[in-house]
């Protein structure tokens, strides 16, 4: 079992930056690929961003490649999204997620998922 915390949202104007964090308990984090996923205000959710258990592997969609960093620190049994350059599209509940073997962009291969943070960029 792992759970999973989400922090760091808030309101940014564009340009502005943010980072979020996901705090998971459990020893075996180190043992799970994470994902970054978001749902906008009337849209389906979305994957953002993705990592290896050793951080050695990352994957984005292609609205944030450029501008967000996915990154993890498995001592401190926490992953990261660090969003540079936000556009009023960004604005989103930002959820991460946790699964076993590698990385991928499909919801549904995620096991565990965090409450959400809310995400508000401002034009």
């Amino acid at each position: 079992q792992v759970q999973l915390v989400e922090s760091g949202g808030g309101l940014v104007q564009a340009g502005g930056s943010l980072r979020l964090s996901c705090a998971a308990s459990g020893r075996t984090f180190s043992s799970y690929s994470m994902g970054w996923f978001r749902q906008g205000p009337g849209k389906d959710r979305e994957f953002v961003a993705s990592i290896t258990w050793s951080g050695g592997g990352t994957y984005y969609t292609n609205s944030v490649r450029g501008r967000f960093t996915i990154s993890r620190d498995n001592a401190k049994n926490t992953a990261y999204l660090q969003m540079n350059s936000l556009k009023p599209e960004d604005t989103a509940v930002y959820y991460c997620a946790a699964k076993g073997g590698g990385i991928t962009s499909n919801s549904r291969n995620y096991d565990y998922w965090g409450q959400g943070t809310q995400v508000t960029v401002s034009s």
